[in-house]
């Protein structure tokens, strides 16, 4: 099966909004564009439902419903119960109520396990519970390959490791990490399992079941859909935590880790990326199945496209003696994120003639300060980065191409 790209890009108004034609997108790892069924949502929400929600009028009662709807689908697209659904304002800020929220279960002297390969989302608010009387163990990154190794993991365990938060995708390196690996190593020391997905859930939702983690975190905002961050909690793990809302929400864990209240219209929006999804997936395939098994078999598809293209661009990378790839420079256990350093050109000069090539990327540490002080490599000014997503094309990628020969 091949993707039908015309097809995927016409569901994206960016793609043909005069303003941006011309200009090819590759800093999509720091937000993509949203897809036209959320802008719908979303839209629609704000001009008939804006209103406090569950109360029994029809205006109010339907943005209840709408709501829940989103909690619902993503559930089960992410082949867990509704119940363990959780929206917030970001990743960064979910992660910071978190930890509040788990710091009790916790004793004073308790350890838990950092990854330093982690966006600075994962990693601050759980290295500041030192100052709380939490010890902090870094797991560094193999200085040369950027890669998180797990026998350096396995000797970091204590009788006292509570927790081990890492990425399962780094915002700059790529590698694809084994989180069910990973999350079996934890468990078999009576730890919690902490990911941050945000790297890995543009390239395809995850099985969490699947993977076995306790938390996972990513942002829907780099999904094609709201300004929102969603959280999977273990619901057995979230009857331990602190509650962080108001004293009355106490037990209803849908409220508990969501001090401000949710934001009712993004929520609601929320629902129109599985809207995008179903509309692909039906495109093409012909059997109705369960929004979990969609998701894998969309997975297989958005994947393929963007390894084909990823190919080209590494294929073209590594041909060049006057670049560095950070971190690996195949295509095994990698997503399609790829940071460079020039070696012979000025950082900003090249990334200032990418950019009058009309390509949109980025360069910057991008909050993974971490693993680039681990590589010894400047926190300024960075990376070049250029990460895509099934609905960037061949074209595109030549055109990237074709800039940084110029630029180089």
């Amino acid at each position: 099966m091949t993707l039908d790209l015309s097809f995927v890009r016409s569901q994206f108004p960016a793609f043909s909004e005069p303003t941006l034609k011309g200009w090819a997108f590759f800093e999509n790892a720091g937000g993509s564009y949203p897809c036209i069924q959320v802008i719908n949502r979303l839209t629609d929400f704000y001009m008939k439902n804006k209103i406090q929600v569950n109360y029994p009028y029809p205006a109010s009662m339907l943005a209840g419903k709408l709501m829940e709807a989103s909690y619902k689908r993503m559930a089960d697209y992410l082949n867990v119960d509704e119940s363990e659904i959780h929206f917030g304002p970001s990743t960064t800020q979910n992660i910071y109520v978190l930890a509040n929220a788990m710091r009790p279960m916790w004793k004073d002297g308790d350890e838990i396990i950092v990854s330093c390969q982690d966006h600075e989302a994962n990693a601050g608010a759980w290295r500041n519970l030192a100052d709380r009387g939490i010890k902090i163990i870094e797991w560094h990154v193999n200085p040369k390959t950027g890669l998180l190794e797990l026998d350096e993991l396995d000797k970091l365990f204590s009788d006292r490791t509570k927790m081990v938060a890492y990425p399962h995708c780094s915002n700059i390196i790529g590698h694809i990490n084994p989180v069910k690996e990973i999350s079996q190593k934890a468990h078999l020391h009576g730890a919690v399992s902490v990911v941050d997905g945000v790297g890995y859930a543009p390239h395809g939702f995850p099985d969490l079941k699947g993977l076995g983690a306790d938390i996972y975190l990513f942002s829907l905002y780099k999904t094609f859909g709201p300004h929102l961050g969603l959280m999977y909690v273990n619901k057995v793990l979230i009857a331990k935590m602190e509650n962080q809302s108001h004293f009355f929400k106490e037990g209803i864990t849908r409220s508990m880790l969501t001090p401000a209240g949710p934001d009712h219209a993004q929520i609601a929006a929320a629902s129109g990326i599985l809207d995008y999804f179903d509309l692909i997936y039906d495109h093409h395939f012909k059997n109705e199945t369960t929004p979990h098994e969609k998701n894998s078999a969309l997975n297989h598809l958005f994947q393929a496209h963007e390894k084909e293209l990823l190919i080209r661009l590494l294929d073209f990378l590594k041909s060049r003696d006057d670049i560095q790839i950070v971190g690996p420079d195949s295509t095994k256990d990698r997503a399609p994120i790829v940071s460079i350093i020039p070696l012979k050109k000025n950082i900003k000069k090249v990334y200032s003639s990418l950019i009058h090539q009309k390509l949109m990327l980025g360069l910057s540490n991008f909050y993974a300060v971490r693993p680039l002080v681990d590589m010894d490599i400047p926190r300024q000014p960075g990376v070049i980065r250029m990460s895509f997503l099934h609905y960037s094309s061949m074209k595109e990628i030549d055109q990237l191409i074709d800039a940084l020969k110029v630029a180089l």
